[in-house]
């Protein structure tokens, strides 16, 4: 056990098990622009890492998105409790943030696929981070996978230290960057070092479960750590349970229902929404019937339904006792659905 600065002037580099403590120094951000971004915002950078910019001096709005902080690295698509680990080493030392990268399926020509949070929710899950970053919810920034993908190890290093400000950098120990995944993590912290930043490579999570059902044999990647792929296959077995303690947290579902009143039907005793899987905003389970959920729609109180998934529909199932006295009136409206841990029936 090794325990962190807790000023964010010092930061700490773990390769193996060997420890670099070291000072680095801290870049001077007024405390206003840092805290300019609501919680749920996504700033992106899409110019910071261009290869064709010039040596003008950038606007001030895009140093502040992570000036003076330490960033997280990484994709981030499931917000796993790798990624949260990520968050937490981060808040030991500064001020936390995740620097994602968006766009890579376009850009390498991988096969579209819904996410596993919806963006509009993303906000909600880091803040729900903050009781294990000191109180403090981490921050994410996003940049255009396009606008790094040429840029050597060092010269991505060199982008976060002169452009973006950063402090110091959190990665996983099989992290890779740069162009062709050149750089790893030994080479992160030495450049980190070169560059006068910080650096922490932690170990992988790993998943408690070592399902084997959930390993691809053929990715040398996949050694049992928690992963968002690993988090995808248990989602397409519908083990919710799985899914919960990879996540940290129950899996919800966004749905954007746009004509709420003739997808709702009633009965005597029960109250049923249908929907289409195209007003799903990220990944559903796999098809089945699952018990103990809950429906989330905006300041209303949760109210306990049953879920049903086919090939082409979502289908929920409140007790009519328990159901709100929804507006109609509503043109659209984002329904959120956290599944228990209970499956039945799943075909």
């Amino acid at each position: 056990m090794v325990k962190l600065p807790s000023s964010s002037s010092s930061a700490v580099a773990f390769v193996g098990t060997i420890f670099h403590i070291r000072r680095i120094h801290p870049r001077f951000v007024s405390s206003s622009s840092l805290q300019s971004k609501s919680a749920g915002d996504i700033p992106f950078l899409p110019d910071s890492f261009s290869q064709q910019e010039d040596d003008h001096e950038k606007p001030s709005e895009v140093l502040s998105a992570v000036a003076g902080g330490i960033v997280a690295l990484g994709k981030f698509d499931a917000l796993h409790i790798g990624h949260r680990e990520l968050a937490v080493q981060a808040s030991k030392v500064g001020t936390p943030y995740l620097l994602s990268f968006v766009g890579m399926a376009e850009v390498l020509g991988w096969e579209p696929r819904p996410p596993i949070v919806a963006r509009c929710d993303r906000g909600r899950v880091l803040s729900s981070w903050a009781p294990y970053c000191g109180n403090v919810a981490p921050k994410e920034c996003q940049i255009q996978f396009m606008s790094v993908r040429h840029l050597n190890p060092r010269q991505f290093v060199e982008k976060l230290a002169e452009d973006l400000g950063v402090c110091g950098v959190v990665a996983g120990e099989n992290y890779r960057f740069g162009y062709k995944a050149a750089g790893d993590a030994s080479e992160l912290v030495r450049l980190c070092d070169e560059f006068g930043m910080g650096a922490y490579i932690i170990n992988s999570v790993m998943d408690r479960h070592q399902d084997a059902r959930n390993v691809n044999p053929y990715d040398l990647k996949e050694r049992g750590q928690v992963s968002s792929t690993r988090v995808r296959h248990v989602l397409a077995e519908g083990d919710m349970k799985y899914v919960s303690d990879l996540l940290g947290r129950p899996h919800r579902l966004l749905l954007m229902i746009e004509d709420w009143e003739n997808l709702t039907t009633t009965s005597s005793s029960t109250q049923r929404v249908s929907a289409p899987k195209s007003s799903l905003l990220n990944l559903p389970p796999k098809d089945g019937f699952y018990e103990n959920c809950t429906l989330l729609v905006g300041e209303h109180k949760p109210v306990t339904c049953r879920v049903s998934i086919d090939t082409a529909h979502i289908h929920l199932e409140m007790d009519r006792a328990e159901f709100f006295d929804y507006d109609y009136s509503q043109n659209s409206q984002v329904l959120g659905i956290e599944f228990g841990e209970l499956r039945v029936n799943c075909v």
